[in-house]
Protein backbone atom coordinates (compact mmCIF):
# COMPACT_ATOMS: atom_id res chain seq x y z
CA UNK A 1 0.00 0.00 0.00
CA UNK A 2 3.10 2.27 0.95
CA UNK A 3 4.26 2.06 -3.03
CA UNK A 4 0.59 2.69 -4.03
CA UNK A 5 0.95 5.79 -2.01
CA UNK A 6 4.12 6.78 -2.52
CA UNK A 7 6.11 6.05 -5.47
CA UNK A 8 3.98 4.09 -7.83
CA UNK A 9 3.47 6.06 -11.33
CA UNK A 10 -0.11 5.57 -12.53
CA UNK A 11 -2.27 7.65 -14.97
CA UNK A 12 -5.37 8.97 -13.07
CA UNK A 13 -7.61 9.65 -16.02
CA UNK A 14 -7.12 5.90 -16.84
CA UNK A 15 -7.89 4.66 -13.41
CA UNK A 16 -11.22 7.17 -13.16
CA UNK A 17 -12.07 6.05 -16.40
CA UNK A 18 -12.16 2.37 -15.01
CA UNK A 19 -13.68 3.12 -11.83
CA UNK A 20 -16.33 4.82 -14.15
CA UNK A 21 -17.10 1.80 -16.01
CA UNK A 22 -17.48 -0.15 -13.09
CA UNK A 23 -19.99 1.73 -11.55
CA UNK A 24 -22.18 1.64 -15.06
CA UNK A 25 -21.95 -1.79 -14.90
CA UNK A 26 -22.61 -2.51 -11.56
CA UNK A 27 -24.90 0.21 -10.76
CA UNK A 28 -26.39 1.03 -14.21
CA UNK A 29 -30.30 2.70 -13.70
CA UNK A 30 -31.72 4.37 -17.17
CA UNK A 31 -33.10 6.76 -14.51
CA UNK A 32 -30.22 7.81 -13.02
CA UNK A 33 -28.93 10.91 -11.78
CA UNK A 34 -25.69 12.93 -11.90
CA UNK A 35 -24.75 15.10 -8.48
CA UNK A 36 -22.43 17.81 -8.88
CA UNK A 37 -21.07 19.14 -5.50
CA UNK A 38 -18.07 21.10 -3.94
CA UNK A 39 -16.29 21.24 -0.99
CA UNK A 40 -12.70 22.42 0.46
CA UNK A 41 -10.53 20.51 2.76
CA UNK A 42 -8.39 22.37 4.86
CA UNK A 43 -4.54 22.01 4.30
CA UNK A 44 -1.79 22.66 6.35
CA UNK A 45 1.27 22.61 3.24
CA UNK A 46 1.24 23.69 -0.02
CA UNK A 47 2.46 20.71 -1.43
CA UNK A 48 -1.28 19.20 -2.59
CA UNK A 49 -2.05 20.30 -5.97
CA UNK A 50 -4.65 23.43 -6.03
CA UNK A 51 -3.74 24.03 -2.45
CA UNK A 52 -3.88 28.33 -1.37
CA UNK A 53 -5.17 30.67 0.30
CA UNK A 54 -9.62 30.93 -0.42
CA UNK A 55 -12.47 30.97 0.92
CA UNK A 56 -13.65 27.43 2.29
CA UNK A 57 -17.34 26.95 3.67
CA UNK A 58 -15.85 23.99 5.33
CA UNK A 59 -14.22 26.85 7.54
CA UNK A 60 -16.47 29.68 6.69
CA UNK A 61 -13.57 31.82 6.26
CA UNK A 62 -10.36 32.15 3.97
CA UNK A 63 -7.81 29.33 4.77
CA UNK A 64 -5.01 27.55 3.76
CA UNK A 65 -7.09 25.25 1.75
CA UNK A 66 -8.17 22.67 -1.69
CA UNK A 67 -11.97 23.34 -2.94
CA UNK A 68 -12.84 20.39 -5.36
CA UNK A 69 -15.89 19.53 -7.87
CA UNK A 70 -17.19 16.43 -7.51
CA UNK A 71 -19.40 14.55 -9.96
CA UNK A 72 -21.23 11.41 -8.28
CA UNK A 73 -23.61 9.12 -9.83
CA UNK A 74 -26.73 8.71 -8.45
CA UNK A 75 -28.65 5.31 -9.69
CA UNK A 76 -31.64 3.98 -8.43
CA UNK A 77 -31.51 0.15 -8.96
CA UNK A 78 -35.18 -2.08 -8.26
CA UNK A 79 -35.73 -4.08 -5.29
CA UNK A 80 -37.64 -7.42 -6.22
CA UNK A 81 -41.41 -6.61 -6.65
CA UNK A 82 -40.74 -3.57 -8.91
CA UNK A 83 -40.56 -0.61 -6.39
CA UNK A 84 -37.64 1.60 -5.83
CA UNK A 85 -34.88 0.15 -3.88
CA UNK A 86 -31.74 2.70 -2.04
CA UNK A 87 -29.69 5.00 -3.94
CA UNK A 88 -26.35 3.73 -5.32
CA UNK A 89 -24.05 6.69 -5.10
CA UNK A 90 -20.67 6.70 -6.42
CA UNK A 91 -17.74 9.12 -7.11
CA UNK A 92 -17.38 9.23 -10.84
CA UNK A 93 -15.14 12.25 -11.36
CA UNK A 94 -13.21 14.79 -9.29
CA UNK A 95 -11.42 18.11 -10.39
CA UNK A 96 -9.71 20.69 -7.88
CA UNK A 97 -10.51 24.24 -8.69
CA UNK A 98 -6.21 25.46 -9.05
CA UNK A 99 -4.06 23.19 -11.02
CA UNK A 100 -0.62 24.08 -11.33
CA UNK A 101 0.66 25.34 -14.93
CA UNK A 102 2.86 24.11 -17.35
CA UNK A 103 3.81 27.07 -19.11
CA UNK A 104 5.70 30.26 -18.03
CA UNK A 105 5.85 31.67 -15.25
CA UNK A 106 4.53 27.95 -13.73
CA UNK A 107 1.56 29.87 -11.94
CA UNK A 108 -1.89 28.65 -11.43
CA UNK A 109 -4.80 27.52 -13.65
CA UNK A 110 -7.93 28.68 -12.34
CA UNK A 111 -11.27 26.84 -13.47
CA UNK A 112 -15.21 28.13 -12.34
CA UNK A 113 -17.20 25.20 -10.60
CA UNK A 114 -19.83 25.37 -12.96
CA UNK A 115 -17.00 25.36 -15.63
CA UNK A 116 -15.47 21.84 -14.00
CA UNK A 117 -18.67 20.98 -13.37
CA UNK A 118 -19.82 21.15 -17.27
CA UNK A 119 -16.42 19.29 -17.82
CA UNK A 120 -17.15 16.29 -16.16
CA UNK A 121 -20.49 16.13 -17.44
CA UNK A 122 -19.61 16.49 -20.60
CA UNK A 123 -17.04 13.82 -20.42
CA UNK A 124 -19.26 11.70 -19.03
CA UNK A 125 -21.89 11.93 -21.29
CA UNK A 126 -19.60 11.59 -24.39
CA UNK A 127 -18.36 8.36 -23.95
CA UNK A 128 -22.59 6.95 -24.76
CA UNK A 129 -23.64 7.57 -20.87
CA UNK A 130 -26.94 8.63 -20.07
CA UNK A 131 -28.36 10.77 -17.00
CA UNK A 132 -32.09 11.41 -16.76
CA UNK A 133 -30.95 15.19 -15.08
CA UNK A 134 -28.94 17.04 -13.05
CA UNK A 135 -28.58 17.90 -9.52
CA UNK A 136 -26.01 21.11 -8.03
Amino acid sequence: MQHLLGRARWDADAVREDVREDVLEHLHDEGARLVVDETGDVKKGTHTVGVQRQYTGTAGRIENAQVAVYLVYAGLPRVRGGGPGAVHPALLDARPRSLPSRGPGRGHVFATKPGLAARMIVRFLDVAHRARWVAM
